[in-house]
């Protein structure tokens, strides 16, 4: 049985979002770029998305510039190399989101450690040159930028939504084939460990394309497990399984822990690498001994995001049996919390890494399993494992 961490109350998270844009006297040379900057603070650490929109003519590959105004230093980064000297930063495209299309934008983010306060940057260089013109100042004031690299930080290679990723095609997990409320074909319904009140069945009244679904009935207490199981899906990719579904629900994720999606681990005794959530953020947790991803500090739990309700989500995320990393996506934006990249990150990856762990992924359960409160109603659809990102 799942063991119940203490609720966690006063999870606090300072979001500012700072739009930049070159914008320039009249005898000023044309803007190149425009920078989004949100940064989400919390005590002595925070996490930056960051958007850059090319102004400019088209390019291949691009280098962002920036100086910080105070004592931030980049800990961790994905969607871009970023790297670090002194004051003085620099995040570099990935090869899939380095072409950029005059007006075109890529999103990358990092995570990093600050005292005192967390301004912004307020000038920018992209591949060299200014931005151009003044900017927008941030309450700590100007910056230059004057990048030198030589520290780098650790980053992914995986795409996000804010690149040219072609969307996967919709409806290839069999809904649409489904002729009664029961599923059959490559889904089964399983309830492991045991079964009680929830129930998954076909609903042809709610649907993110065409016009069926897989409805799950998740109720609250231990013993009430549900689950629609396919290993159809996953069977045909080996290695590294992207996966994305898009689920719509209608309650906040709780405080208990509660799981939503299983699949089973054969390289780990047969135990479920499990995602749902916990503090009412989305995680990750390894059945075999309990780990979590974030670790469900204030800090950790920051890191993660919660799960909209009554609207249709898009979550993808990448499991590699190679490296025994993975990377998550909400509606096509990374959340730093729910990456682990081999290298231990205090409030995320740290207890995940406390052992080698090498998945082999056989099946996909979509479903519920409360370990305590917590009920909720769902609809996944628009299905796929592959080995390289669908998309949304």
């Amino acid at each position: 049985m799942r063991r119940l961490l203490p609720v966690l109350t006063a999870v606090a998270v300072a979001g500012a979002a700072v739009s930049i844009a070159g914008l320039g006297p009249a005898h000023a040379a044309a803007a190149t770029c425009a920078v989004a900057w949100t940064a989400n603070s919390w005590n002595t650490g925070f996490t930056a998305d960051v958007k850059v929109t090319n102004l400019g003519t088209a390019v291949t590959s691009w280098t962002l510039g920036w100086t910080f105004p105070g004592n931030q230093r980049v800990t961790s980064a994905w969607n871009a190399t970023v790297t670090q000297s002194g004051a003085a930063a620099t995040a570099t495209s990935v090869g899939w989101n380095g072409p950029l299309a005059t007006g075109a934008s890529a999103s990358f983010g990092f995570q990093g450690t600050y005292s005192g306060t967390n301004a912004a940057p307020t000038a920018f260089t992209f591949n060299g040159v200014s931005c151009g013109g003044d900017v927008t100042p941030s309450p700590s004031g100007s910056a230059s930028t004057s990048p030198s690299p030589s520290v780098s930080a650790s980053a992914s290679a995986s795409p996000s939504a804010s690149a040219s990723t072609p969307p996967a095609p919709q409806g290839g997990d069999g809904f649409e084939s489904q002729t009664g409320t029961v599923p059959t074909g490559s889904w089964t319904v399983t309830s492991p460990d045991c079964s009680g009140a929830g129930t998954a069945t076909i609903d042809r009244t709610v649907a993110h394309t065409g016009t069926t679904s897989l409805r799950i009935n998740g109720a609250a207490g231990y013993c009430n497990h549900v689950f629609a199981r396919n290993t159809a899906l996953v069977s045909a990719v080996s290695g590294t399984w992207y996966v994305r579904y898009w689920v719509r629900h209608t309650t906040a994720l709780p405080a208990a822990h509660v799981a939503a999606v299983a699949m089973t681990d054969a390289n780990d005794g047969g135990k479920d690498l499990r995602f749902g959530g916990q503090n009412g953020a989305l995680q990750f947790n390894r059945a075999s001994d309990d780990a979590t991803l974030p670790e469900q500090s204030p800090a950790g739990v920051a890191l993660s995001k919660p799960l909209p309700v009554d609207t249709w989500n898009c979550v993808e995320f990448k499991v590699d049996g190679t490296g025994g990393t993975i990377e998550t996506w909400l509606n096509g934006t990374s959340v730093p919390g729910l990456i682990e990249d081999g290298t231990p990150t205090h409030d995320i990856d740290s207890q995940w890494l406390n052992r080698t762990w090498r998945p082999a992924l056989t099946d996909l359960k979509l479903g519920w399993e409360s370990y305590g409160d917590g009920a909720d109603t769902l609809w996944y659809d628009d299905v796929a494992v592959s080995n390289t990102r669908n998309g949304c």
